[in-house]
């Protein structure tokens, strides 16, 4: 996580992004000018460009401004080329009791113009925000060079452990012929090797032919034999049986929670992919229409409840994954978390 300025643009952050501790104005005008960068490198338009410089600059300003343990993602987004930037702002602060009133121009608790959440919704593509008093907010905005593209069904955030360049948690999602599928990763360990045991389970993942998620997670298990292995699970939502159907191989949590509160524990066997495996059993559990699916590694613990955050679930898979990660994830561990709904 950086707390200051970014010369050039991190080691792959064309892939995972790059985590930011928003504390003060420097490291404020730090994001601005790394999601500048990563515009440059993915050739977006100079109008998106400004328009994606008056966004971060007003994320990260408003978490200087308001923010308690304030944290800011920059990463890209990829739906069709060209891809898009997506910013995701974090922060444990007094949080807002009215967010209308507080997106509107004019309102401001600080003594400012109060037009900077106003500006963000205007500029961006898209974005959604979730605040609770006493909890903190996460705002999570999209640019993209043209026409963005419809909300995404599922979303993760992977954090590194404190200390660690890269993390090694992973996630991916993917609809293949007609199956909406999702894996959850933990490589063995932390640091580059854990992280390149994920990756080698995302790549596999993405490119293997369309299959149940028990002969997926085989599949995996077979083709990691070379890595240091990893926990690993895998869910595929099924809207016609309104069922998803779940994998798991070692300590990744598979949770089916609803609005009203109820959670549904999802079962993933001992073993660590690539090199221990007794048995991979497939497993069905209801999903209803308004349920989503939380997986997430070790690295985030069940802590919190779903009646603590009014309407979360109604909101995106960014900003459920988010806020997970805020209230639930540890600095002892890579945390990864995912996040998939029905369409």
């Amino acid at each position: 996580m950086s707390g200051g300025a970014v010369a050039s643009l991190p080691e792959g952050l064309l892939d995972a992004g790059v985590w930011f501790r928003v504390e003060e104005a420097a490291t404020a005008a730090s994001v601005r000018r790394t999601a500048e960068r990563l515009a440059a490198e993915l050739g977006m338009p100079e109008s998106r460009t400004a328009d994606l410089s008056i966004v971060a600059s007003e994320a990260a300003g408003n978490l200087v401004k308001h923010a308690d343990q304030g944290t800011l993602l920059v990463r890209p987004v990829r739906d069709e080329d060209p891809a898009g930037i997506e910013l995701i702002a974090i922060d444990k602060g007094p949080g807002m009791s009215d967010v209308p009133r507080s997106i509107g121009d004019g309102h401001s608790t600080a003594g400012t113009l109060g037009i900077g959440l106003g500006a963000i919704v205007r500029q961006a593509s898209w974005s959604d925000l979730h605040s609770v008093p006493g909890r903190g907010t996460v705002l999570v905005a999209q640019v993209w060079p043209g026409r963005a593209p419809a909300p995404a069904w599922a979303a993760g955030l992977t954090r590194p452990l404190t200390g660690e360049p890269v993390s090694g948690d992973a996630y991916a999602f993917r609809t293949a012929d007609g199956r909406r599928q999702v894996m959850v990763c933990d490589g063995l360990g932390h640091g580059r090797l854990a992280h390149a045991a994920a990756q080698e389970a995302v790549r596999v993942f993405r490119g293997a032919p369309a299959q149940p998620p028990a002969a997926l997670l085989d599949l995996l298990h077979r083709t990691l034999g070379h890595t240091r292995g990893a926990a690993i699970a895998v869910a595929e939502l099924d809207p016609d049986a309104g069922l998803v159907r779940y994998a798991g191989l070692g300590n990744i949590s598979g949770t089916v929670l609803s609005p009203g509160g109820a959670r549904r524990g999802m079962v993933s066997l001992p073993g660590i992919a690539g090199h221990q495996r007794r048995q991979i059993r497939e497993y069905d559990y209801p999903l209803a229409p308004e349920a989503v699916v939380l997986m997430h590694s070790d690295g985030v613990v069940d802590r919190w409840k779903v009646t603590d955050y009014p309407a979360l679930l109604s909101h995106s898979p960014q900003v459920i994954a988010a806020t997970v990660l805020r209230d639930a994830g540890t600095r002892r561990d890579d945390a990864g978390v995912l996040v998939a709904r029905l369409p």
